[in-house]
């Protein structure tokens, strides 16, 4: 097989035509294999097979730097730049990322994992290149999704201003052309490339005036209309206006044609955008039938295309999804917007029943909150579904835009805390750390899905800012009742008490809370639970009377601790007047690498026994708390 003899980059300038087009079948083979097994992003990396070799046999990495937007595309260049032994380990605890990381290999020039970054590290690396007088590339590939960020644009346009050497490749896997202004629009390309042509107008003349017998004519009267036509000529001319030389569209499966505009775009001064357009999901036909699905997928059957999955409760996406269509119904202020996500926040069926009331704004986080604080303003019930991890994103726009005037905005983070095989740059570690800060907005995070139906009933009925996070995955089984459980903002529950010892826990740690105190029962430790529900405003009254009891306190949190929950307990304590002795648990000031949640949170002793032997290790006279391992993504 040929793709057992690509060790590098180097190996693949060698290749006939016939022996790439093998070599990309063969690799989309791996890919479905692995991803199989381990899950990831497929429908994305077997669309970029052919555009991603043809990349390494024009430019020389690691010399010349190659940078993936977010990284979802990334796997195939993984493959060539000596990983491929290693890909079956493909996001698994101890194996590679599935994000390009440069502590793997000198050939990720940056580290992603966030959208639309990759124009501005490449303009970085192109600058600092330019001052220390090298002479390398500097290629981004960018696909068509990450491009709705409006950090992608602020970046174009530096970059034309600049004028620095800078090849930005975008990989446009969603629009469609249809063959009619495809053919022309691969005859107009041809035609860029002719060297004579280095302005959109010199170009639109030459263009018109080849026309048999009304060219001249035709030419008077575009100038007339002062060009309007050359937008639809020209699809890059938004590019141009940036100060991009553009070439394409061009299939993205013509190895030729690849090559040689690539060629032409590493060959030219200052900054050119090449425009490739390729499927997704392409060679495997499930995937192309299910984009959604298989654009982040966990094993899979590969002969149907049939996930696997055990037998376990419905997730907390989806429990928040069937509550929003249930909220939409009976209040049509309600509004839900996303950014790019509506499947993955499990927005699908309020967008079929709403779809009036349903905005996905694209990879536009900033844009998303400040629009729904617009929508609050002007008298609706905004809901932003985002990940934890994507919503720091908008930390600016939270502030100033809705918590600052107080508007009626619900933020429901899915993916808060550990979120598994996709690794640090998608844990939502931060959350609960950075919100807390945020005058006038409330936080809360359920216990299990039950109440988190009950938190997103209560929210709009606050008429203020609130943000609710809940954990990625199955939720705890809860029953569903038939009316909702009242809810009173800052009050916690106590799920059973005890005067020996006080475990306060948040969210998805109130469980393995509830279970460690069951067993800590054995060891003669009568043991209080307390479901504080609310980050923000905390239980002032019940942290004062287990203070007043004197009983050393357990906070629990999947949370970074600095500045988490456990530090808000002890600020409040001090508050109070009180020096109480806790042990704070959460996750550390490292960033925590990829792996399964069961298998991380084992690592990080956030499971029921390492609970209850680092509770027993800590109450023992004079003990000092046993510090977590650090681990480091």
């Amino acid at each position: 097989m040929l793709i057992e003899k690509i060790h590098s980059p180097a190996d693949l300038k060698t290749l006939s035509r016939r022996d790439l087009i093998q070599l990309s079948q063969e690799m989309r083979e791996r890919i479905i294999q692995v991803v199989s097994r381990n899950g990831g992003h497929l429908a994305s990396n077997l669309g970029i097979v052919e555009l991603t070799l043809a990349i390494h046999r024009i430019f020389d990495s690691p010399r010349d730097r190659i940078i993936f937007d977010v990284g979802h595309q990334c796997y195939v260049h993984k493959m060539v730049t000596g990983r491929m032994d290693q890909f079956p380990t493909l996001r698994t605890l101890g194996g590679i990322s599935g994000f390009p990381k440069g502590c793997e290999s000198e050939h990720d020039a940056f580290d992603t994992g966030h959208s639309s970054t990759s124009i501005s590290a490449a303009l970085g690396l192109a600058l600092a290149r330019d001052r220390f007088h090298q002479g390398h590339k500097v290629v981004a590939v960018i696909g068509d999704g990450a491009m709705t960020g409006g950090m992608a644009f602020e970046a174009l346009n530096h970059a034309g201003h600049t004028r620095s050497e800078l090849v930005v490749i975008l990989n446009d896997n969603e629009m469609s052309i249809s063959p009619n202004v495809g053919a022309l629009s691969g005859y107009l390309h041809k035609l860029r490339l002719e060297p004579s042509f280095f302005t959109p107008k010199e170009y639109l003349e030459y263009v018109v005036r080849q026309i048999p017998g009304i060219g001249s004519r035709m030419l008077n009267l575009l100038l007339r209309i002062e060009g309007s036509l050359k937008y639809l000529l020209t699809p890059g001319m938004l590019f141009e206006e940036f100060g991009f030389k553009y070439l394409g569209p061009i299939s993205g499966y013509d190895f030729e044609l690849m090559e040689r505009t690539l060629s032409h775009a590493r060959d030219r001064h200052g900054p050119v955008l090449v425009h490739v357009l390729t499927e997704k999901g392409r060679g495997y036909k499930p995937a192309k039938e299910h984009l959604p699905l298989f654009h982040g997928v966990g094993p899979f059957e590969i002969t149907t295309g049939k996930v696997v999955k055990t037998p376990e409760p419905p997730s907390y996406t989806a429990v928040f999804g069937q509550t929003m269509a249930e909220i939409g119904q009976r209040d049509d202020r309600v509004v839900a917007i996303t950014a790019a996500m509506k499947e993955g926040t499990g927005l699908d069926a309020f967008a079929s029943a709403f779809p009036d009331r349903f905005h996905d704004v694209g990879i536009a986080e900033s844009h998303a909150v400040t629009l729904a604080a617009g929508m609050a303003r002007g008298g609706l019930r905004p809901f932003v579904a985002i990940y934890s991890t994507f919503l720091q994103r908008a930390f600016d726009q939270i502030i100033h835009d809705v918590a600052l005037p107080g508007l009626p905005v619900v933020f429901c983070l899915d993916r808060a805390g550990l979120v598994g095989e996709d690794g640090p740059t998608h844990h939502g570690n931060f959350d609960i750390s950075y919100l807390r800060t945020i005058p006038n907005l409330v936080v809360m995070a359920p216990r299990d899905e039950y109440e988190l139906r009950d938190m997103l009933r209560f929210a709009p009925t606050l008429d203020r800012p609130v943000a609710l996070r809940y954990p990625r995955g199955a939720g705890m089984g809860a029953a569903h009742g038939p009316t909702p459980h009242p809810l009173t903002v800052g009050r916690s529950e106590v799920l059973q008490d005890g005067a020996d010892l006080s475990l306060w826990a948040v969210g998805h740690m109130v469980h393995p809370a509830w279970q460690a105190a069951r067993l800590l029962a054995a060891h003669g430790l009568r043991t209080q639970v307390v479901n504080a529900r609310f980050v923000k405003p905390l239980d002032k009254t019940m942290l004062e009377r287990t203070l007043r009891r004197h009983q050393p306190i357990v906070t629990l949190e999947e949370g970074t601790l600095a500045g988490g929950f456990g530090s808000a307990v002890l600020e409040t304590a001090s508050d109070l007047g009180f020096a109480p002795r806790v042990l704070r648990i959460g996750l550390p000031d490292s960033f925590v690498p990829q792996g399964k949640q069961a298998e991380l949170r084992a690592i990080l002793g956030l499971d029921p026994d390492s609970l209850v032997s680092r509770i027993l290790t800590w109450m023992q006279p004079q003990a000092q708390p046993q510090p977590l391992r650090k681990v480091v993504g």
